[in-house]
């Protein structure tokens, strides 16, 4: 199984830096689950955060996961794998955190994404 992240990454291009995305659905709502289907929302937002700068998911360059609790870690792993399926991986940070700003959170995440170089 290859990587789920690159150690370093270089980037060209103008970058989109996205917020720190967590599961809330487009109506506002909590995904209150568990934190497999937590990130996959989170990262149905992240695709949308990006879709208005004309990137999406292959495009990511840094990727910073805020996690409640290490012993969802391989559930987390298994979104990762689902969604970042592109060479090279995002270079990547997971932190253990003892709470989220909102308590049902149990992931948050952050990236940037590089846009490619225009064409000359």
């Amino acid at each position: 199984m290859s990587s789920l992240y690159s150690p370093s990454l270089r980037a060209e291009g103008a970058l989109v830096f996205v917020s720190g995305q967590v599961p809330l659905a487009p109506d506002g709502s909590v995904a209150e689950c568990d934190a497999v289907e937590q990130a996959r929302q989170v990262f149905r937002n992240i695709e949308a955060a990006l879709a208005p700068h004309g990137a999406d998911l292959r495009h990511l360059v840094k990727v910073t996961y805020y996690l409640r609790h290490i012993a969802d870690l391989d559930g987390v792993r298994q979104v990762i794998g689902e969604f970042l399926v592109h060479e090279p991986r995002p270079a990547s940070t997971l932190v253990e955190v003892s709470g989220l700003i909102d308590p049902r959170y149990l992931i948050e995440v952050d990236a940037v994404a590089a846009l490619p170089a225009p064409s000359r």
